[in-house]
């Protein structure tokens, strides 16, 4: 969830996907975020069918403070199985109000890139960084922490 990311955000996920092999592209989807001003649960609801419509058939890997924290060689290994079992693998960003509880339960998976709370905007150049760190590793890439 989220549109109109400032410029560096743009350039550092454009950067990622740049480096990552033809087979293995990034289709980032942008949702607009619901207007606020109701209550966040209905903001979530709305959220969350607008979520699962974009994710389609995806494997849903939920972006949530809550989730399991992988080190990047897990990560690596992780998206390795989902991509030898030929899963699409959608990574699912919340607004600011965060991922309903539907979008968490029917994830997949939830994942945690930190316990602190962080924008938007560098959680997507985290993810980016990450998938391009666990492709690069997948491949024999040298891995400064082994």
């Amino acid at each position: 969830m989220g549109q109109r990311m400032p410029a560096w955000v743009d350039a550092a996920c454009d950067d990622y996907a740049r480096r990552l092999p033809r087979d293995f592209a990034i289709d980032l989807r942008e949702l607009k975020p619901a207007p606020r001003g109701r209550p966040p649960a209905e903001i979530l609801a709305q959220e969350a069918t607008r979520i699962a419509a974009a994710c389609g058939d995806a494997l849903v890997v939920a972006l949530d403070e809550r989730g399991a924290a992988w080190s990047s060689a897990e990560f690596s290994q992780r998206l390795g199985q989902w991509r030898d079992a030929g899963a699409a693998i959608a990574f699912v960003i919340g607004s600011a109000d965060g991922l309903s509880e539907r979008v968490r339960a029917g994830a997949s998976m939830l994942l945690s890139l930190s316990s602190l709370t962080l924008p938007h905007g560098l959680v997507r150049v985290l993810v980016a960084e990450q998938l391009y760190r666990a492709v690069s590793l997948a491949s024999g890439h040298p891995y400064h922490r082994e």
